[in-house]
């Protein structure tokens, strides 16, 4: 059987009826993902409120689960463990309001991750709105945590609020974190600056998440010929949400002021050879072992270009078995047996 004939615009209302398909879809998974953190909390809410009032002990939770799963078989999340999660995370949230808003947005095995690992509420708020901004999923959720992003986001030096016009400064300057943990390599005593670039691209994945959300991969030792000279740039991204090209330069010991006009230079190649018409100005990161900001603030404060100066660290994340922790180097070994090359 032939398909019917259709109008011309017909191809038009399909995809604006899927759209709004999946529009309904998204919102009735929020609605619903919102409707169990709220029953959430009032559940573990009442049981504060009994055990306060009345001493209710872990034997009543135990036995309040049983009682929940026979009446509510087809339910899961009523095992004493959950409704003890529920308590700690009505203990967390006392002010119901404050769920209603975008703590009901995100999933409940991210709130069990912000109530295990986080005691400050302020915190807990600023990841759990990260979470949404940047859809993070539990892990990656578990893995900014144990790093302290909420301490390093924004802290690099730069000279953004002179070089870049607003907002876009600011923006980028939120894009940038100091220090920059290297925490998934192990590298060895021997290891030299490019091994330490091809480490970071073997490992562009974690990479790419301790870089931060929109930053795209773009290549290492990437080649640029001026005046018949050729230029290698160590490691260059995309920034998705800045719409510019952003530079990395590894830099094996502390920040020197030359180091910024290299990347000054760097930049205006950049810019001239590979930016489009549509893109922002290029951005620059000097990522170093140590860096002074006084050392840092006078380097940067000629450069015309956009620059920013961080710290990068390799150190062992506090999951890593302990029968292999002081296996791996420290920082301070590798700049004592190598120098910086260039």
């Amino acid at each position: 059987m032939s398909l019917p004939i259709v109008p011309e615009d017909y191809g038009d209302l399909v995809l604006e009826i899927k759209e709004r398909v999946r529009s309904a879809r998204l919102r009735a998974t929020l609605a619903a993902n919102s409707e169990l953190v709220l029953l959430y909390w009032d559940i573990g809410h009442s049981i504060l409120e009994r055990q306060g009032r009345e001493g209710w002990g872990s034997k009543v939770i135990d036995r309040l689960a049983m009682d929940l799963k026979t009446e509510f078989p087809d339910m899961r999340g009523f095992s004493p463990r959950n409704l003890k999660y529920m308590r700690a995370f009505a203990a967390a949230w006392p002010d119901r309001t404050i769920v209603q808003g975008p703590l009901a947005q995100i999933s409940w095995y991210h709130h069990i991750a912000l109530v295990e690992r986080l005691d400050s509420p302020e915190t807990r708020l600023w990841y759990a709105r990260k979470v949404l901004e940047h859809g993070w999923s539990r892990n990656v959720l578990a893995l900014q945590i144990e790093t302290g992003l909420h301490a390093r986001e924004g802290n690099a030096a730069t000279n953004f609020a002179s070089a870049l016009p607003s907002p876009q400064s600011d923006l980028a300057q939120q894009a940038l974190k100091d220090p920059y943990l290297f925490d998934f390599l192990t590298l060895g005593a021997s290891v030299k600056e490019r091994e330490l670039e091809q480490a970071l691209v073997d490992h562009i994945q974690r990479f790419l998440i301790e870089m931060g959300a929109g930053f795209a991969f773009a290549g290492r030792q990437v080649h640029l010929e001026v005046e018949g000279k050729d230029y290698y740039l160590d490691l260059l991204f995309y920034h998705l949400r800045l719409r510019c090209f952003v530079v990395v330069d590894l830099k094996v010991g502390p920040f020197k002021p030359e180091y910024a006009g290299k990347m000054n230079f760097y930049l205006s190649a950049v810019d001239d050879l590979m930016r489009h018409r549509d893109d922002e100005p290029t951005i620059g990161l000097l990522l170093c072992q140590e860096r002074d900001r006084v050392t840092v603030e006078y380097a940067l404060r000629g450069a015309g270009k956009p620059i920013g100066v961080a710290q990068w660290q390799i150190r062992l994340v506090q999951s890593l078995p302990a029968r292999l922790k002081g296996q791996l180097p420290e920082p301070e070994e590798i700049a004592k047996l190598l120098g910086d090359p260039r």
